[in-house]
């Protein structure tokens, strides 16, 4: 950017129009933390925020113009040396798929229907899985993800806790998931290993960007 005309840009700079950042913060099992669900239901504390805010000043119009190809630039030199299609991306991809086949598995099925039955005897709705739980819409989620709060939701996302802690159903869903992970990464070991040997890579690289900077 200074050498597009900007020698201040900040580091952390807030994009134009400070866009809105929507967030959903939860576990892979959804909510877990009991005395966290009694009192906010499936948000947080508003005194504290969990969407990162940038640190530094707004851009101006001229370093908004010049900001995609300089971060195009900066992501070709910290991509250096990596296939980021074959390599790169490769885990991601994989996570996707073993995440299908961890939800056609028929223990968890097994697990999701006594919590769902759980959940229903105490007089809530029989949501599906925890996962459907944690994202109803009504929770009304604002801008910054959080939700209201209220009492209907925190009663809800109480007894959905203990339901889980009654009947261990994010550990089994762990267990599951753990072993198609274990599964999938003996499957295809050698893709794998091409996908750490490129983090291992990028890791290296962004060490040699921060020794530069000092």
């Amino acid at each position: 950017m200074a050498e597009h005309g900007h020698p201040d840009f900040p580091l952390d700079p807030r994009h134009s129009g400070d866009p809105i950042t929507l967030t959903m913060v939860a576990t892979d099992y959804g909510a877990l933390d009991l005395r966290s669900a009694r009192r906010w239901g499936y948000g947080w504390d508003p005194a504290t925020s969990l969407v990162p805010q940038p640190k530094g000043r707004g851009m101006t119009d001229s370093e908004y113009a010049d900001f995609p190809g300089c971060g195009t630039e900066a992501n070709r030199r910290l991509m250096r040396g990596i296939d980021v299609k074959r390599d790169w991306l490769y885990a991601g991809t994989r996570a996707v798929e073993v995440d299908k086949a961890v939800k056609r598995d028929p223990r968890l099925h097994a697990a999701w229907e006594e919590w769902s039955r759980c959940m229903a005897e105490q007089g809530f709705t029989r949501y599906p899985d925890p996962v459907a739980a944690y994202t109803d819409d009504a929770w009304q989620r604002g801008r910054d993800g959080n939700t209201r709060q209220t009492p209907r939701e925190r009663a809800t996302a109480t007894a959905d806790v203990q339901c889980k802690l009654r009947h261990g159903t994010a550990e089994l869903w762990h267990a599951v998931r753990a072993r198609a992970q274990t599964a999938d990464i003996a499957r295809h070991h050698d893709r794998y290993t091409a996908g750490l040997r490129a983090l291992r890579t990028h890791r290296a690289t962004v060490g040699e960007v921060l020794r530069d900077l000092g």
